[in-house]
């Protein structure tokens, strides 16, 4: 079965997936047997206090006092004794699941716990251990000295980022059926969490330093999957997600005056559906063997050009399109029309067309999914197109379809504003969000933490080759004895590449969450940091990333189920074979490798967009037969996006690139949003735009850099803009410092500039 007829993903994109599985992928399989080690560890310190029931008998002021009693034992001296308290805590947040019968009980037991865990103040005492471990100058020099670094070495900080990580993915799943308390909890730990609460600084900006302290070699031992699960969880949960982003962006418009927004954009792309993707040359030579067609080239020429009208009025954007795909990874051959071939769908040699009547003959879509826009992005409005008196009714009607489609965006008012900001600096004040509050944490090492990011997301990505320089990110998976049996090995395999995908899966929302969020807030902020990602070489990574053969991505079956948490501590364990570990589970893709691969696409989208210089990094970078080949994931959201990015480079790739794609153009035309001033299927403004990447980073960045001055860097405030403190008590009660010398001639200055000239006190007085 080829390709173009394989069936739709049915994959529906979130912020997150099941909250089950974002709660199994936490854990490493090699990480394991540690779940029968924390309840020991419980159970130790519990049958001290309570000896004759269990914790699902006590009642609620039962339950309260051991957590407290816990929490006091977590700051004992002893390190051994403190990690097995955490240990007890740990599993508490696992939902006690020894207790448990069933996965839907431990995800109960797992919420009652956490909720109290919170309501005792045990998050705030977890921050200050992860400080503690974080500076812990001993296991950091142990760790670089290290050959091979294994999961023992980053003991204590998984454990603790473990029950962290467990408390905000679990605090922050909404259910009806929660307590007004959990509901009122739940919004104040929201608050702290995006507040300098812990540490001076939102957690995120702590997180963002173990990022960097890691990426610079410094702290080889921290578990890095663990950390950057946390902080995406963290951004995620204190700016909310894509659905609070779409109706946080709807009552900006209404704040600032603009017009509502067209549609829905979620809504309009969860309701469209993929097209078929383009067939493949394989699948062609396949078809045909089974067939047993044999047809020559100048005769199959010859019945392409016969029946081109039929293939391309079909329904289908997709059918029959280059089927060169996978081959022809150079677009730029001009000869690319001539052996352009299209599937043969029927069982015999094709006849001559039977002739249509029109209305059967040409189907047009039944309707575009979206509102087409006009914007006039860097442009004025210097003409007068309110007054039309005399002007002809063709003329009134351009008018009025223009201003009916003319589309204002919040990044345009907000970059008039700050032009006015620059000449007034009193009259720009900026609200404390926590979109805000998170800028102004990074915004002093944004640069690294960007750097730091792509070197992560370079080491788990599945193109990328082991070398010597890169980093390590398999600290906290690899156990302290390799596999000696080719099953433990197989395992292990598993392991190592499920760890990577999750990797990606939480750096590629990380950094689209920051993108949407950061140019919400105020576009300088999303330039600033578009801009270092830029820098830092984003846009050729992703494209690395994507030159891959992309459904085995997609459908890769790195998961061993029965080793997944809850399932692995409620059901007796099956025993493991190589078959079992080979045939992986049933399902028909990979939700975490589709969802990055979405991310990293929309991230795309956000660098490139309304950037000339950057559009034409994507077709210096070859981009286009990459993209192509990522049409085959019949997936409507995935291939929307793949298609937007198509759409911006098209009228750069040459008449005979547009000819020999005439397919992927109708896809674009069917999906893409329309905007009425762009013509991306011709080539008009070549000569006119020359590619100047300097001049047009430069000038975006002298912009970002007033922003920032005049916003964040207090040390250069003009004087004259500075508040005058008029209060005589508060201005002599102000220590000054004087110089030394001043201090040892002092009488010679009292006596030549006080005593020696005569005031009129009188004059003075006046």
């Amino acid at each position: 079965q080829g390709l173009s007829e394989s069936p739709d993903l049915e994959f529906e994109y979130s912020d997150t997936d099941k909250w089950a599985s974002e709660l199994s992928e936490l854990y490493s399989y090699t990480e394991g047997p540690e779940f029968a080690l924390n309840r020991k560890c419980f159970e130790d310190e519990f049958s001290t206090h309570v000896s004759d029931k269990k914790w699902t008998e006590l009642d609620a002021a039962q339950h309260r006092a051991h957590a407290m009693r816990l929490l006091d034992s977590l700051e004992v001296i002893v390190r051994e004794k403190r990690l097995k308290v955490a240990r007890a805590i740990l599993y508490m947040t696992q939902g006690t699941f020894a207790e448990c019968s069933s996965e839907a009980e431990v995800q109960y037991w797992t919420r009652y716990n956490i909720f109290l865990l919170l309501d005792v103040g045990t998050f705030s005492a977890l921050v200050e251990l992860l400080n503690m471990e974080m500076d812990n100058s001993a296991a950091c020099s142990s760790a670089v000295r290290k050959p091979a670094i294994s999961l023992a070495d980053s003991t204590d900080l998984r454990v603790l980022l473990n029950i962290m990580y467990l408390m905000v993915e679990t605090i922050q799943q909404e259910d009806p059926a929660d307590k007004p308390e959990w509901k009122a909890m739940r919004e104040t730990f929201r608050a702290e969490l995006g507040s300098p609460l812990f540490n001076n600084e939102p957690i995120s900006v702590t997180l963002f330093g173990m990022v960097t302290k890691f990426c610079s070699g410094h702290a080889p031992h921290f578990p890095m999957k663990k950390v950057l699960l946390l902080l995406w969880k963290s951004i995620l949960f204190t700016l909310g997600g894509f659905e609070q982003l779409q109706s946080l962006k709807v009552r900006r418009r209404q704040e600032l005056g603009l017009p509502p927004l067209p549609e829905d954009s979620i809504r309009v792309v969860r309701s469209m559906r993929a097209a078929s993707p383009p067939a493949s040359a394989s699948d062609l030579i396949e078809q045909q063997q089974k067939r047993g067609v044999l047809m020559t080239s100048s005769r199959l020429q010859a019945l392409i050009k016969q029946d081109n009208l039929d293939a391309f009025n079909e329904k289908d954007p997709y059918k029959a399109d280059d089927a060169r795909d996978d081959e022809d990874d150079n677009d730029d051959n001009d000869n690319s029309l001539e052996t352009e071939t299209f599937p043969l769908e029927r069982d015999e040699v094709m006849p001559p067309p039977i002739p249509h009547p029109p209305s059967e003959r040409v189907s047009f879509p039944k309707g575009l999914p979206w509102a087409p826009k006009v914007s006039f992005v860097g442009l004025t409005d210097r003409y007068d197109t309110d007054t039309v008196v005399g002007l002809p009714r063709p003329i009134h009607e351009s008018i009025r379809t223009l201003k009916q489609h003319k589309y204002v965006s919040i990044a345009e008012i907000q970059m008039a504003k700050e032009e006015e900001y620059q000449k007034t600096p009193l009259s720009g004040v900026s609200t404390m969000s926590a979109t805000e509050l998170l800028y102004q944490g990074i915004l002093p090492s944004l640069p690294q933490y960007m750097i730091a990011l792509l070197k992560i997301l370079l080491a788990a990505a599945p193109t990328s080759k082991a070398k010597t320089d890169s980093i390590n990110i398999l600290a906290d998976v690899l156990p302290e004895e390799m596999p000696t049996t080719v099953l433990q090995s197989m395992k292990l395999g598993v392991d190592v590449n499920r760890h990577k995908e999750i990797i990606v899966k939480a750096i590629s929302a990380i950094l689209l969450l920051l993108l949407k969020h950061f140019k919400l807030n105020h576009v300088y902020q999303f330039e600033y940091m578009a801009q270092h990602l830029v820098f830092a070489n984003c846009i050729p990574l992703i494209l690395k990333f994507f030159n891959q053969n992309i459904m085995s991505y997609i459908t890769a079956k790195n998961s061993i189920s029965v080793l997944d948490f809850p399932h692995c501590v409620i059901h007796e364990l099956p025993e493991l074979t190589a078959e079992s570990l080979e045939a992986g589970d049933n399902n028909q893709f990979c939700w975490r490798n589709l969802f990055s691969c979405i991310n990293l696409l929309r991230i795309l989208n956000k660098l490139t967009k309304w950037k000339h210089s950057r559009t034409m990094m994507l077709v210096v970078f070859k981009s286009a037969p990459i993209l192509k080949r990522a049409l085959k994931v019949k997936q409507a959201m995935m291939q929307l996006y793949v298609l937007k990015l198509l759409k911006v480079q098209t009228k750069y790739l040459g008449r005979q690139w547009r000819k020999s794609n005439m397919k992927t153009m109708s896809a674009i035309y069917q999906k893409v949003r329309h905007r009425l001033n762009d013509d991306w299927a011709y080539g008009n403004d070549l000569d006119a735009r020359p590619w100047d990447f300097q001049a047009e980073e430069c000038a975006l960045r002298a912009n970002i850099e007033r922003f920032n001055s005049r916003r964040y860097d207090k040390s250069n405030n003009n004087p004259d803009f500075l508040p005058v403190d008029n209060c005589l008590q508060s201005v002599l009660g102000q220590r000054v410092d004087l110089p030394e010398d001043f201090q040892m001639n002092y009488d010679l200055w009292l006596e030549r500039e006080v005593f020696s000239n005569p005031i009129s006190w009188e004059e003075l007085l006046q």
